[in-house]
């Protein structure tokens, strides 16, 4: 019979350091003794490295692209705004922010959020922000253009306009060179064997 245990070597902020490293072989080792068995432990120099590559690769693909919804004319009321979001298929958190679900995924995936830019209790904002964080949401869900999508149907139920984070309107050649640019980063996932969307990247990017 043999029991394996794992430890997850790297998130978005830090990678699995020495201390923590030894902390698992000692708690392995008590165990083994329980037991009477003897660890199979890895080289810490080795999980140590692999663990800082792991997660370089991580920090280098930590990717959350957004878009920017500027009201054309007065600050949009929130009573009014929630009901447009909410017809538009967004659920409301309670934190205050909008999540476009994935319908498709049966654990409750989310394909993109929305943030209103303000704080809970505000009577008006005039800026929206729809974030997708990329590579959590699988190539085949088509975050990035379902959330265009969802951007542009915004701008005309709510008379506004598409812009960048400098306020500068988002042209329809500037968004197609941004989901190429989508295209070869899900590339670079798939080729690390951490496919965006994927049980590992859910793990990684955590």
């Amino acid at each position: 019979t043999k029991l394996q245990a794992g430890v997850q070597m790297a998130t978005r902020t830090t990678a699995l350091n020495e201390l923590e490293y030894s902390e698992l072989v000692t708690r392995l080792r008590a165990v083994a003794d329980e037991i009477g068995a003897e660890p199979e432990v890895p080289d810490m120099i080795e999980v140590m490295a692999e663990a800082r590559i792991l997660h370089r690769f991580v920090a280098g693909h930590d990717a959350q692209l957004g878009v920017n919804l500027a009201a054309n004319g007065a600050p949009w009321a929130m009573s009014t705004l929630i009901g447009a979001l909410e017809n538009a298929g967004f659920d409301v958190r309670p934190d205050g922010r909008f999540a476009m679900p994935d319908k498709e995924s049966t654990g409750g995936g989310v394909l993109f959020t929305l943030s209103t830019n303000v704080t809970l209790g505000a009577d008006t904002t005039s800026r929206l922000t729809l974030l997708l964080d990329v590579p959590c949401v699988a190539p085949a869900r088509d975050g990035f253009g379902r959330m265009v999508d969802t951007a542009r149907g915004l701008t005309q139920r709510l008379d506004a306009t598409i812009v960048d984070d400098f306020d500068q309107p988002l042209v329809d050649e500037a968004l197609d060179e941004i989901k190429s640019q989508v295209g070869e980063f899900y590339q670079e996932m798939d080729a690390a064997d951490i496919p965006a969307g994927s049980t590992r990247a859910l793990r990684l990017f955590s």
